[in-house]
């Protein structure tokens, strides 16, 4: 083959595969067909689809206010709880930022004032458990093992900068086992303040 056809050979092939390029990646408009004509066919068509994608609308995030009211209630109104999450399920996943990083979801308020009965509704409905509401219910057999494999945790601090032995203490009787293994492991502090 002498130089000429070669070029013009490469030259054909590249804009060929150019151009495929461009049509099978233009997006929803265009549609790239292979043409199962056969060989010395033109081997692509491309149709116009006219049909623009469908344009799925998004929730709209829950409101600040909205987050608050329900972290809240995740206190010790179980009624107003119940109402919200049958309102607004996702709830459950939400936060509020007290000031300076200080995030609580309303599981994790049930938790720091001893909610038992509000922490358990909360996690039937799917709620994300943490160590410290599993601490103040008495969770020993799944806590003590977390405890085991990351040591440093025993100090780590929950919303409002309780620990995990003011967790312990506040589940009464059911924490009763943890509030002598974290003492066991150093930990003296109910409290620390973090903001």
């Amino acid at each position: 083959m002498d130089r000429n056809k070669f070029i013009r050979s490469t030259a054909g092939t590249l804009s060929g595969l150019f151009v495929f390029r461009q049509l099978a990646t233009a997006g929803n408009s265009m549609r790239v067909h292979v043409d199962q004509a056969g060989p010395g066919a033109s081997g692509f068509s491309v149709a116009d689809t006219a049909k623009p994608a469908p344009v799925q609308q998004e929730p709209p995030p829950y409101t600040i206010d909205l987050v608050k009211e329900f972290v809240i209630a995740g206190h010790g109104n179980f009624d107003k709880t119940q109402s919200m999450i049958k309102d607004h399920p996702n709830l459950i996943f939400s936060k509020f930022d007290w000031g300076n990083g200080d995030f609580e979801a309303a599981i994790e308020g049930a938790g720091h004032v001893g909610n038992r009965e509000i922490a358990e509704f909360l996690i039937d409905a799917g709620s994300r458990v943490t160590l410290y509401v599993l601490t103040m219910l008495g969770r020993t057999e799944l806590v003590k093992p977390v405890l085991e494999a990351y040591p440093k945790l025993v100090f780590a601090y929950g919303p409002h900068g309780f620990t995990l032995l003011h967790h312990a203490k506040v589940g009464g009787k059911a924490g009763e086992e943890l509030y002598a293994y974290l003492q066991e492991k150093g930990l003296k502090e109910d409290w620390v303040k973090i903001r």
